[in-house]
């Protein structure tokens, strides 16, 4: 059986699949955020929700990464865990 390292390191040589690779760990890295401003304000997803105006559902979907969020959505998360947004862009080729 082979190791789940030997497998990413052959499928990282197909350029398409590093690609994706890229644009799955980038929204990882957005849902981690999320879940870690919510829980550093010491917040359930059901008090979260109360403050934005949402369900306790609409936060576990955010934060399963089953939706895209708008960045008015975004704005609210972070408001009501008592941070600010920031966005960012980097040059593509390094």
């Amino acid at each position: 059986m082979a190791k789940l390292k030997d497998l990413k390191e052959r499928f990282m040589k197909d350029p398409a699949f590093r690609e994706e690779y890229a644009r799955a760990d980038e929204e990882y890295a957005l849902v981690e955020a999320m879940v870690h401003a919510r829980t550093a304000a010491k917040l359930t997803q059901a008090e979260l929700a109360a403050r934005i105006g949402t369900t306790q559902s609409a936060i576990a979907r955010l934060e399963g990464g089953r939706l895209s969020p708008s960045v008015r959505t975004l704005r609210r998360y972070a408001e009501a865990t008592g941070m600010r947004l920031t966005f960012g862009f980097e040059r593509a080729d390094g």
